[in-house]
């Protein structure tokens, strides 16, 4: 009995020390805490409320996390909703995106919406080549509880739903030594090594090949993760030329010659600018790893800072003379990719390429809603036309100048559900790039650190620890099972519309939903912009004529 009485005494001795210890080493970790926010000069609120002012920046911090996971509505996050996210990451893991009891989209906003045809075409009336299965590996789930989902992965096949050779797009038919047939709707946008990972680029090369879609290296450079699924390649060449310079910087034709002779590589893109930012691209320093820097052509862990624009050319003249000789040394499409800010400055362009018949074989446009992995917040919300403007403007102008059967025209800018995608056939696209889309689907939880190599999932970083994060045998099929889930609805909303093929979306298959929920077409939008241009025209007409009538007034005085 002693014994277990000493026993007691001597476990609460033991546990009096230890809270007295912790008491003690909690006020002198407060007191030094205290002192060092009183005597610090960057922070107001932490000099006049110290340790306490740290909870606002510890809210500050997990604030977007709590948001994401706990506040925000479905679809309220922005650039992505969570609905967004929930959409691609289940077409990346069951292959398939269906839904039960109704939509939550807002019908009483604006909006566009496709056409329903009065009689759907059958399944069987769509012209798509589904020859070829495709292997891949799907998840199912077996229990779905509170705490934990309980899945396990299965082998599969799927159909591919490929464009059929008579609507697949031809660039550079008239043009080239080599044309490229594009069979899929659907491909991947410039996404380069350094900004994502290795394995991530890795896993969508896989990934893109399985599916039968081509990759968009950005302007990053050819790595030999982008060619190492066998993937077919466009390269983008931008205006710090990586990979593609001599040792001053200047572009190198040899080094074009050398990534023309790769198989793989099927076209050229110049990069003029993108939607997120009308500048160069950025890296930091903590991203060029020596293996980046040879690819790019430049110094490891310095940051990199592309110029604005080419020094190779500085108007429309200059630049056709730039296009036509990579197409002439390479012998394969070359095309440019562009934000439109009016319909004035496209409209120049447009303009020369029917005075010159000059052309490029291809126009990716991206919309002013594109990502990037770094840019200024004021060039991100403000600089350049949402894709959807932006595809009207090219697609009247080309076809006034009579120019658009000549130039594949690519978009890109969130089109990442097969509803946007049609919407932007619809417009006038050929071709659907994607981006963030397919960062998704190999696991981007949109943490927005790309600019920091500290991407927590591993696919924004080139940091090995938390790549290890990203498992590329599990992540290709992701991406694999993305696009193909993205082509079958695409074809379904085609029968929805009466049509046999995606390809035949045009203007009169979408529908405009305005703010008195009135109906218009496309081309009733675009007379009701024609007539509103007209008035301001007329009204700051009859304002100068009243300034100048004024002025003769006071002449006469």
């Amino acid at each position: 009995m002693e014994n277990i009485n000493l026993f007691v005494m001597v476990g609460a001795a033991l546990i009096l020390f230890i809270v007295f210890a912790l008491l003690v080493s909690g006020f002198i970790l407060y007191m030094v805490l205290r002192k060092r926010d009183t005597q610090q000069t960057q922070h107001s609120i932490r000099r006049n409320f110290p340790v306490l002012s740290h909870i606002r920046y510890i809210s500050e911090h997990i604030g977007p996390e709590l948001r994401q996971y706990l506040f925000e509505g479905d679809h309220e996050a922005k650039p992505f909703s969570r609905l967004d996210f929930q959409f691609i990451v289940k077409a990346g893991k069951y292959a398939k995106t269906i839904i039960a009891f109704g939509s939550k989209r807002d019908f009483e906003k604006p909006g566009f919406y496709i056409r329903n045809a009065f009689f759907a075409k059958q399944i069987t009336d769509l012209e798509a080549d589904n020859k070829k299965l495709i292997d891949t590996q799907k998840y199912v789930t077996d229990k779905d509880t509170l705490f934990a989902r309980h899945e396990h992965s299965m082998e599969a096949q799927i159909k591919p739903w490929h464009y059929t050779d008579r609507d697949a797009v031809v660039m550079g038919k008239d043009t080239c030594r080599i044309p490229y047939k594009i069979k899929s709707p659907v491909a991947m946008s410039g996404m380069s090594y350094g900004a994502l990972g290795d394995h991530a680029i890795t896993a969508l090369s896989y990934g893109l090949k399985d599916a039968g879609a081509y990759m968009n290296t950005g302007e990053g450079g050819i790595s030999p993760y982008h060619l190492k699924g066998g993937a077919d390649i466009i390269a983008q060449i931008g205006p710090a030329k990586f990979g593609f310079r001599n040792e001053d910087g200047s572009f190198s034709y040899e080094e074009l010659r050398k990534k023309a002779a790769i198989p793989q590589v099927k076209a050229f893109e110049l990069k003029l600018g993108q939607g997120a930012k009308i500048r160069g691209g950025h890296v930091e320093a903590a991203k060029v790893t020596p293996e980046i820097a040879e690819i790019r052509g430049v110094e490891p862990y310095k940051t990199i800072d592309s110029p604005n624009r080419f020094e190779e050319f500085h108007d429309m003249k200059t630049m056709m003379d730039f296009i036509e000789k990579i197409r002439e040394v390479s012998g394969k499409p070359v095309g440019i990719k562009i934000v439109i800010g009016s319909e004035e400055t496209f409209e120049e362009f447009v303009g020369f390429m029917a005075k010159t018949n000059r052309y490029p074989d291809f126009i990716t446009i991206d919309g002013g809603e594109g990502g990037t992995g770094a840019t200024y917040q004021a060039m991100a919300d403000s600089v350049g036309l949402p894709i959807k403007p932006a595809l009207m403007i090219a697609q009247r102008v080309l076809k006034k100048y009579k120019m658009r059967d000549k130039v594949t025209i690519i978009a890109s800018g969130k089109l990442f559900s097969p509803d946007k995608i049609a919407i932007a056939l619809a417009l006038g696209a050929d071709v659907i790039q994607i981006a963030r889309g397919l960062m998704i689907s190999v696991g981007c939880i949109g943490a927005q650190k790309c600019h920091s190599n500290e991407c927590p999932v591993g696919v924004a970083t080139t940091d090995p620890k938390l790549q290890k994060a990203l498992v590329i045998e599990e992540k290709r099929y992701r991406v694999t099972n993305y696009m193909t889930t993205l082509r079958e609805e695409l074809f379904m909303l085609a029968a929805a519309a009466g049509l046999t093929s995606p390809r035949q979306f045009n203007e009169k298959h979408v529908v405009y939903v305005d703010n008195e929920f009135q109906a218009k077409t496309i081309a009733q939008v675009k007379e009701v912009v024609q007539v509103k241009e007209l008035v301001s025209v007329k009204v700051v007409e009859k304002v100068v004529e009243a300034e100048k009538e004024k002025e003769k007034e006071l002449q006469l005085v």
